[in-house]
């Protein structure tokens, strides 16, 4: 393929994506602060990620199969219109004084539904566009543009929600028509799965994970890291409560991860991790655990922030040694598939990981949560060592293939 053909395809895929992903957070901040200013509960705020996961549970598998059979840029063009669609729901609902915690539990189960769909596609869509000699870069610079993306939106939509919920709602619903738009223009390489549509060749994924003993040390040391150490769906109550800011500082709070990963890909795309990757992997994970313990006793805004930015910059050399280790050890015909089961453990760790917090904070108080999970986390990242040595072992990202005789 022509690698400025190639560069050209990438890019339209970068543009939805950031535009996606930009409009995303936005809608994440505003509903998180609009559901904690209707009913100042911490168990409302974690059933807002647990009813986005029931229904990416569920659909993520089914969502694979179709990832390996459909045009994976149209699928993931229609995901930015879902998304859009529950954004114009929410313009109307706010502006006409009906919206409520069932409106935003309901709106979330839609949510919930495009991202099994969006998930799967938009990570099996990469080694599509770029050849292999440029998918750990691609990669990079992907994870490079999403961060981006992560900062630049909770930040505006904290600022904008100062205006009130209707103006982020509206620029979410532009943003994500975009997207779709840049999608609908993406041109990929189409390459259909041949296999008969079975319960058996839904499940390939789950099975070729299974049997890859470093690909599930890598997905679930993600899905337990996050799972236990995140600290998202508490932010509205550090925010207010513990931190005494508004919503634009929650905006700030959940972008510094962000932040942290912004400057940690372009450390990765100056300096590419070329050498012991699983070492590498699991003691980002422990120091995501360390930096999440210390958000949870920090009582200064700006430690907090500090301390949010390590965890991102720690998640995110996770993030591209494991995307890069499911890319490269995994044939395309099931790649949709293999990224299905990435889905459910990146939402696993992300959605029900809130509820998880939501519910331990209820319990235990929001700073015990954090501290808690933050300890967890570390314990698993130095588990994972014995559990895992294939990972731990690993050395080199890209495997060198044996000449041809």
């Amino acid at each position: 393929m022509s690698q400025l053909f190639a560069q050209r395809r990438f890019m339209r895929f970068w543009l939805a994506r950031i535009s996606g992903t930009t409009a995303n957070q936005m809608l994440m901040v505003a509903v998180a602060w609009q559901m904690y200013e209707l009913t100042e509960s911490a168990w409302d705020l974690g059933l807002v990620g647990l009813f986005q996961f029931v229904p990416a549970l569920l659909l993520t598998l089914p969502a694979g199969q179709v990832v390996d059979r459909v045009r994976r840029s149209s699928l993931f063009a229609l995901t930015m219109l879902g998304q859009g669609s529950v954004a114009l729901l929410l313009v109307w609902a706010t502006l006409a004084g009906f919206v409520s915690r069932e409106v935003i539990l309901g709106v979330s189960v839609v949510l919930g539904v495009a991202r099994a769909f969006q998930m799967p596609a938009q990570q099996a869509i990469v080694p599509l566009l770029v050849p292999e000699s440029m998918l750990a870069r691609a990669i990079a610079l992907s994870a490079m543009g999403m961060q981006a993306a992560v900062i630049g939106g909770p930040a505006l939509g904290g600022l904008l929600y100062v205006r009130g919920a209707v103006d982020v709602y509206a620029v979410c619903t532009t943003l994500l028509l975009l997207a779709f738009v840049l999608a609908l223009l993406i041109r990929e390489r189409h390459q259909p799965a041949q296999e008969a549509a079975t319960l058996r060749s839904m499940l390939a994924g789950v099975v070729f994970v299974w049997n890859n003993k470093l690909l599930l040390g890598a997905t679930s040391l993600d899905l337990f890291a996050v799972l236990l150490g995140g600290a998202t769906a508490l932010l509205p109550i550090y925010a207010r409560d513990i931190l005494h800011t508004g919503p634009e500082g929650l905006g700030l709070l959940r972008a510094a991860p962000a932040a942290g990963a912004l400057l940690m890909s372009l450390l990765i795309l100056r300096w590419p991790i070329h050498r012991r990757a699983g070492h590498v992997l699991l003691a980002s994970v422990a120091v995501f655990g360390v930096a999440t313990i210390v958000f949870g006793l920090s009582e200064s805004f700006w430690l907090s922030l500090l301390a949010l930015a390590i965890t991102g910059a720690a998640d995110n050399i996770s993030v591209v040694i494991r995307s890069t280790l499911m890319q490269i050890d995994t044939p395309n015909e099931i790649r949709g598939r293999v990224s299905a089961v990435n889905s459910i453990f990146i939402g696993a760790s992300n959605q029900l990981g809130e509820f998880e917090s939501g519910a331990a904070a209820a319990a235990l108080g929001a700073v015990g949560s954090v501290v808690l999970g933050g300890v967890a986390t570390v314990f698993i990242a130095a588990g994972w060592f014995r559990l895992f040595p294939a990972l731990a072992q690993r050395d080199q990202l890209v495997q060198d293939k044996p000449a041809n005789p």
